[in-house]
C-alpha cells in the first residue's frame, strides 16, 4: 500500500513478485489499486493491473456498475482528440495554461542536461529548470533555469540577465504583459520587475502584483527591520511585516507588521490598526468591493475576527480564517466552542458539529447562500442555507455552487463507493471521484468531473454520463475540466499507447 500510495515502482514489484495478492485492502476499504488511482501514480496501477488474477477480462472489457448493478450511462458526445506531446513518463509533472489548451513540462536530456517542452516543441537545455508558470491569458511562459553556476529566468524563449540565483516564484501580472521575481547578488536580494532591478535588500519574500496591473509590491529586511517596498517605494520600517495584500479594486494595501513574540498589528493604506497578541498569518483580507478589510486576531488568550476595525466575538480559537461574500454583504468564519465547531455568518452562530470541514466553508456567487461540510456522530453532511443533507460516511472536498447561485453539487462517499450529488440528487457510484475536478458550466445547467471504475480507465462524466475511457490523467496541479461554452467543454489526458512515453491528448467535446 504504502509502495502505491508514494509511486515507487520498483519497490511496488518487490511484494508482487513474491505473489503477494493485489486484492488486499486498507481499512476503509480500499486496494492498492484504488490508492494507486487516487494518487495519480498510473505506472502502479498498470503494474499491479498486470498482477490481477488470471481469467480477468481486459481493462478495456471491464464494465462498471451503478449503485443497482447495471453499467451507468454511457455518453454520446462528439469528441475530437489532439495529440499535445509525449511525457518522458508519469512521473512528469505538467503545467497546463489557464484555458487548459497549452502543456509545458521538464525533460530529462542525455548528459544530465534540462529542457522545457511546450506543446511538443523541445526549449534550450540548461543544467536545471523549475517554477513552470503561464501567464494569465496562456500565451506566455516562463520559468527559472541554471547554466554555469548562475540562474536566470527565461520567457519565452528568451533569457534574462544571470543571477547568484532566482529564489523568489515568478509572476506575471493579472493582465499578462509584465513579470517580475526575486534574484540574489552576492549576499543581497532584489527585486526584478520587467527586467529593471530595484535596491537590494537584506531579505525578499511575498512578490505581488495589483489586480489592475498598474502596482507591484513586496516585504523587505534591511538589517533587523522589515518594511514593505511598493513600487520602489518603501513604506515604514517595523520589527517585522508580512506579505502586502491588494484590494480586488486595487485601491489599497494592507499588511501585518509587528514582531512574533510582541504586539502586531494591520497596517492599511500606511493606518495603523489597533495592535494585539498576534495576527493570523495570511489572514488579511479585502472584501470583493474593495471597501472593507476583515482578519483574524487574538488577545488574553482568545481568538476573534476583526471587520472594518471592529472586534467580533471572541472564541477559544478560530479554525478558518474570514471569508466575504461575493457581494461583499456578509462575512463567514469558522469558531470553536468548547468541543465544538461552529459557522458564523454575520455574527450568527450556526449548528454546532463535532468538525467543520477545512476548505469547505463557500457562499454562493449571489452572496445570498452559504454552504459548508460538517461532521457530526462519525457522520459527514453538507449544510446548507442551514439545513443538513442526508449523511455520509465521508466528504470528498467541499460543496460547489453553480455560476447562477441556483444548484450545488459535491462528492460524498458511503460504503467505499463514490458519488456526486447534485441539488440533492446522488448520480451514478464510482471507484474513485477526483472531486477537485468538478465544475459546473456557465449557465449552471451542467455538471462535469473526472473519475475512474473498477477497470482503472479514467473518465470524464457530464450530466451522470461517462465519456470514452481514457488510461490516465496528468500529474498536474492545475484545473484538469473547462467549459468553453454552455455545451462544450475540454480537458487532457494521457494514453498508455508506449508505457515509457505516454501520450499527452487535448479532447474537444460538445454535450448533446
Amino acid at each position: 500500500m504504502a509502495a502505491a500510495s508514494s509511486g515507487n515502482i520498483e519497490a511496488a514489484r518487490i511484494p508482487l513478485d513474491s505473489g503477494a495478492s493485489i486484492e488486499a485492502k486498507t481499512q476503509f476499504g480500499k486496494t492498492a489499486l484504488d490508492v494507486a488511482l487516487a494518487g495519480g501514480k498510473a505506472q502502479i496501477a498498470e503494474l499491479l493491473r498486470s498482477h490481477g488474477p488470471k481469467g480477468t477480462a481486459p481493462v478495456e472489457a471491464q464494465a462498471r456498475t451503478a449503485a443497482n448493478g447495471s453499467a451507468p450511462p454511457q455518453a454520446q458526445r462528439t469528441a475530437t482528440e489532439k495529440l499535445i506531446g509525449r511525457l518522458a513518463g508519469l512521473a512528469v509533472r505538467p503545467v497546463l495554461s489557464p484555458d487548459g489548451r497549452r502543456v509545458a513540462y521538464v525533460v530529462n536530456k542525455v548528459g544530465g542536461k534540462k529542457v522545457v517542452v511546450v506543446d511538443g516543441k523541445e526549449g534550450k537545455p540548461y543544467d536545471g529548470i523549475d517554477g513552470l508558470i503561464f501567464n494569465p491569458d496562456g500565451r506566455r511562459l516562463a520559468y527559472a533555469a541554471g547554466t554555469g553556476g548562475k540562474s536566470l529566468v527565461v520567457i519565452d524563449g528568451k533569457e534574462g540577465k544571470p543571477y547568484d540565483g532566482v529564489f523568489e516564484g515568478l509572476i506575471f501580472s493579472p493582465d499578462s504583459q509584465r513579470a517580475a521575481y526575486g534574484a540574489r547578488v552576492n549576499a543581497k536580494q532584489i527585486g526584478v520587475v520587467d527586467g529593471v532591478e530595484d535596491k537590494p535588500y537584506d531579505g525578499f519574500g511575498g512578490l505581488i502584483f495589483s489586480p489592475d496591473s498598474r502596482r507591484v509590491a513586496y516585504a523587505a529586511k534591511i538589517g533587523e527591520k522589515a518594511l514593505v517596498v511598493v513600487n520602489g517605494r518603501e513604506e515604514k520600517l517595523y520589527d517585522g511585516v508580512g506579505g502586502p495584500v491588494f484590494s480586488p479594486d486595487s485601491q489599497h494595501l494592507a499588511y501585518l507588521a509587528g514582531a512574533i513574540g510582541a504586539k502586531q498589528f494591520v497596517v492599511v493604506d500606511g493606518k495603523e490598526g489597533t495592535p494585539y497578541d498576534s495576527i493570523g498569518k495570511g489572514t488579511i483580507i479585502f472584501s470583493p468591493d474593495g471597501g472593507r478589510v476583515a482578519y483574524l486576531a487574538a488577545a488574553g488568550g482568545k481568538s476573534f475576527v476583526a471587520v472594518d476595525g471592529k472586534e467580533q466575538k471572541a472564541y477559544i480559537g478560530i479554525g478558518e480564517g474570514p471569508k466575504f461574500s461575493p457581494d461583499s454583504q456578509h462575512v463567514a468564519y469558522m469558531a470553536g466552542v468548547e468541543t465544538k465547531q461552529i459557522v458564523v455568518v454575520d455574527g450568527v452562530e450556526g449548528k454546532p458539529y463535532a468538525g467543520i470541514g477545512t476548505g469547505s466553508l463557500i457562499f454562493s456567487p449571489d452572496g445570498r447562500r452559504v454552504a459548508y461540510d460538517a461532521v457530526l456522530n462519525a457522520k459527514w453532511f453538507v449544510v446548507l442555507d442551514g439545513a443538513e443533507s442526508p449523511p455520509y460516511d465521508s466528504m470528498l472536498g467541499g460543496p460547489l455552487f453553480s455560476p447562477d447561485s441556483r444548484h450545488v453539487a459535491y462528492g460524498a462517499e458511503v460504503r467505499n463507493k463514490e458519488f456526486v450529488v447534485v441539488d440533492g440528487k446522488r448520480e451514478s457510484e464510482h471507484d474513485t471521484i477526483l472531486s477537485a475536478t468538478l465544475v459546473f458550466s456557465p449557465d449552471g445547467q451542467h455538471v462535469a468531473y473526472m473519475a475512474s471504475g473498477t477497470g482503472g480507465k479514467m473518465v470524464v462524466v457530464a450530466d451522470d454520463k461517462q465519456g470514452t475511457p481514457y488510461d490516465a490523467l496528468p500529474r498536474s496541479d492545475t484545473k484538469l475540466i473547462f467549459f468553453d461554452s454552455n455545451t462544450a467543454l475540454h480537458y487532457m489526458v494521457v494514453k498508455m499507447t508506449n508505457p515509457n512515453a505516454p501520450e499527452l491528448y487535448l479532447v474537444d467535446e460538445a454535450i448533446n
